[in-house]
């Protein structure tokens, strides 16, 4: 091949000239019907070719393979002929000769063909419009672009020469494809004030031009995605063409438009069930392992019960004809369905096993962390797995990868620490940022509690490597100054290593660089407070003091995440009153642009605090709403609909309690039955004290029970009555254990207590865990302070016994619990 390249070469080189014929040859090649036409007209006529010509010919090859389905293109045929490589030749040859829009369109059609970007055509294109650029027209230089993007230059001085050209004019821009194509080219590249301008001509462009190609939008939110900002009103404007669009949208587009919000963290609910009901109908009309696997990866995580065993189904029966990309989109499906289908789960297993050696490091990474939370039992591939996965650990030296094929490795079961992964680990040590050091700590915590040699000492292998790993995650804390990039490097950090070890040391970190929280990063620094679960009131105040101040900046939808943090931790900060006035006014005249299960959320989030905005409150408790939110819901991942659900009734039973006036039923009844069926009664060893010493001090266990349900659900760890002389009265009759307590008329009028002898009160005796508490404080949290509010208001008289009291120096003997719990129960106001 090399040889017949260099022989056309010298050939061609000596027949640079023009043909009378050339008119008539151009209209020859535009007759031609197929692609071996094109390649006889070639052959016969390579002699008097003109580059016009030559890029006719690439232009119709690729147009002839576009018109065809992705099945039915055959480009390896037409990469591999001779006629191919004499016009790659040629091209190479007659670039001098090439306008601008030639050129740029050659080099698309050539990548069309999968030709390397190390090709010297490729390369002598490139070069070639590097030197033309400034006179590209903006529609040729987003051509350009959208070529360097396919060839992955990201961050050249290329690509920094667009962007620049393209600052200088931004303005005169009005074609919403050009602007799309060139904000993801250069997305890489660009400054804060930059973006901010391509994100507001974007927005521009979105709201006056009349029909937009859901391609461009879609462009559009891959740039948000790749600068990492889930920027609502541009995403909200891009669904908008979406579902303009959504007749025309294929199963390839929907699965990268999913996974672009999923990459954002954003949801419309609108958009997920559309989609769904599209999905759905078109089951049966992909009768292949393309169109099925595209359509499995879409619809399978939001998919009913019946519909995913269709699915199953399915796969089961294609499962043998999948390749080995199939089989890797399939398995990362099944985790994020959480399928528990053994059959399919073994059949894929073992595609997986004879593909193996097809996969990339990151692939193997993925079809590892798949099996294992699937929990398939294979032995043999997993033994085949760790093999692999040590042999490109021993190999790479890019921080990320090793800590990433470390993370996995320890996943494996009956995975012990090996030497290799120690010495590769500790080599990478000063290269890596927090996220790499914090995937090690988890992977070496886990092979430490497996390894028994190890189990009881502290000068192993990896104990050792703890040790060095936390002091680079002290300096590299010590040595930041950017709180953006700390916050980025912070984003996944999680587990135990992070909040034991470097937590305090981030929160002072945070508290030097308190300065820098912004209303453009004030909720993801918020996100990443709520995180830690640690209470430091100064960052606290800078939230809420820059939410204050540049509220009409902020998303109405962000103001749940900037409130969370002080109902979680129970914190009012200075001038408490106007801040959360200023957030519900904000969001209270935009709750349309709010998912109906964020609506549900931020309510409970303000019931926490004791707010009740009548606007929310009624949005929610409406039939309509309701309905949408179930709709929702069918599409919500199973823990976050979980949650959705709880907060749901936690918002009815604390708007039943705290605010009657609304007359909202309490319609969970059922609910909680259910959920209370499901729950376990476990106790603790403190509870188990607890309760033997209730029995001694009341005079026996009668007086004292356990595991108490109160109306509206509540559960408490001990219940006991006293009379008016602070006696304990004994449960005698158990029918009429919560006949006494608080209740509402049908009018939502309070009926009072009966029951009970006068004057009697019910003692609710809760022991507090480390859970009821913020990290580093002895406050108690916003919802249990909350609980303790309704069961106040429920008639209870409220005893708590925060762990750090009852397990502390002052309570270590009997007697001593004994007096504090007396003291707590019968000297209570």
């Amino acid at each position: 091949m090399l040889c017949l390249r260099h022989i056309y070469a010298f050939a061609l080189r000596r027949c640079q000239f023009r043909t009378l014929s050339s008119d008539t040859l151009l209209s020859q090649l535009n007759s031609c019907t197929t692609e071996d036409q094109v390649f006889d007209l070639v052959g016969k006529n390579k002699v008097k070719l003109s580059e016009k010509h030559v890029g006719s010919a690439i232009s119709l090859l690729w147009k002839f393979q576009k018109e065809k389905s992705h099945l039915l293109r055959s480009i390896d045929y037409i990469k591999n002929h001779s006629q191919f490589l004499t016009l790659r030749i040629l091209a190479e040859n007659k670039i001098e000769f090439m306008d601008n829009d030639l050129l740029v369109d050659t080099l698309y059609n050539i990548l069309r063909f999968s030709v390397e970007a190390h090709d010297s055509l490729v390369e002598e294109l490139v070069m070639e419009a590097w030197r033309r650029l400034e006179r590209f027209s903006l529609p040729t230089l987003s051509k350009f672009a959208m070529c360097l993007n396919e060839q992955k230059i990201y961050s050249s001085p290329l690509t920094g020469k667009i962007a620049d050209i393209v600052n200088m004019n931004l303005d005169s821009i009005q074609d919403i494809r050009i602007l799309s194509v060139l904000m993801t080219s250069i997305s890489g590249v660009i400054s804060q004030s930059f973006q901010e301008r391509l994100i507001q001509k974007a927005e521009l462009l979105l709201e006056t031009v009349n029909f937009i190609h859901f391609n461009h939008a879609r462009r559009i939110v891959q740039f948000l995605r790749n600068v990492r900002l889930t920027y609502r009103p541009l995403l909200e404007k891009c669904n908008k063409v979406f579902l303009e669009n959504h007749s025309k949208l294929d199963v390839e587009n929907i699965s990268l438009i999913l996974g672009l919000y999923q990459s954002l963290q954003f949801n419309n609910t609108e958009f997920r069930l559309v989609i769904k009901r599209k999905l759905t109908e078109s089951i049966d009309d992909c009768n292949n392992t393309v169109s099925f696997t595209k359509l499995f990866a879409a619809l399978g995580p939001m998919a009913g019960p019946e519909v995913r065993e269709r699915l199953i189904a399915t796969a089961l029966l294609m499962a043998e004809e999948f390749n080995y990309h199939q089989a890797l989109v399939v398995v990362e499906t099944m985790e994020e369905m959480e399928c528990r289908n053994s059959h399919l789960i073994q059949k894929i297993a073992s595609l997986l096993d004879k593909y193996l050696n097809k996969y990339r490091p990151i692939d193997l990474v993925k079809i590892t962390q798949a099996l294992v939370l699937l929990h398939c039992q294979n032995a043999e591939l997993y033994t085949k797995l760790r093999r692999l996965l040590v042999g490109y650990l021993k190999v790479n030296v890019v921080p990320s990868d090793i800590s990433m094929l470390t993370h996995v490795l320890s996943m494996l079961p009956s995975s012990q620490v090996d030497e290799v992964v120690i010495n590769r680990v500790d080599a990478v040590l000063p290269q890596c940022n927090l996220r790499d050091l914090n995937a090690f700590a988890k992977a070496l915590v886990r092979w430490v509690r497996h390894d028994q040699s190890h189990q009881q000492s502290t000068s192993g292998p990896g104990a050792k490597l703890l040790q060095k790993l936390s002091n680079c995650g002290y300096q590299r804390l010590q040595k930041a100054s950017d709180l953006d990039l700390l916050l980025e490097e912070l984003r996944y950090i999680s587990g135990e290593w992070f909040e034991e070890i470097l937590v305090e040391e981030t929160m002072n970190t945070c508290l030097r660089l308190m300065d820098q929280i912004t209303w453009m990063n004030v909720l993801e620094f918020s996100s990443f407070l709520i995180k830690t679960n640690y209470r430091c009131t100064p960052l606290l105040d800078r939230i809420a003091s820059v939410a204050v101040q540049h509220i009409s900046k902020i998303s109405p939808a962000g103001m749940y995440i900037i409130l969370l943090p002080f109902t979680i931790m129970n914190y009012d900060p200075p001038q408490s009153e106007e801040f959360f006035e200023t957030c519900i006014q904000h969001f209270s005249s935009n709750l349309g642009c709010f998912e109906p299960h964020l609506l549900v959320l931020l309510g409970y989030s303000l019931a926490i605090a004791e707010y009740f905005p009548p606007a929310l409150i009624n949005a929610i408790f409406n039939v309509d709403f309701l309905a949408k939110l179930d709709a929702q819901l069918e599409t919500l991942p199973d823990t976050l609909n979980w949650r959705v659900r709880l907060r749901l009734m936690e918002l009815n039973r604390a708007v039943c309690l705290e605010c009657p006036e609304f007359q909202i039923p309490w319609f969970h009844e059922r609910y909680c039955q259910q959920m209370q069926r499901k729950g376990n009664g476990s106790t603790n060893t403190a509870q188990q004290q607890i309760h033997r010493m209730l029995g001694e001090i009341l005079g026996g266990r009668q007086y004292a029970k356990v595991s108490v349900l109160t109306p509206y659900y509540y559960g408490i760890d001990f219940e006991c009555i006293l009379d008016k002389n602070k006696k304990p009265l004994p449960y005698m009759d158990q029918s009429i254990v919560l006949a006494d307590l608080v209740q509402w008329g049908p009018d939502i009028q309070l009926l009072g207590k009966k029951g009970l002898p006068l004057g009697a009160q019910r003692i609710a005796v809760e022991f507090l865990d480390s859970k009821t508490f913020c990290k580093n404080s002895c406050h108690l949290k916003g919802e249990f302070a909350m609980k303790k509010r309704h069961l106040e208001i429920l008639g209870y008289q409220v005893v708590q016994i925060p762990h750090f009291e009852w397990n502390s120096m002052e309570l270590s003997s009997k007697d001593a619990w004994m007096e504090y719990l007396k003291k707590n129960i019968f000297e209570t106001k």
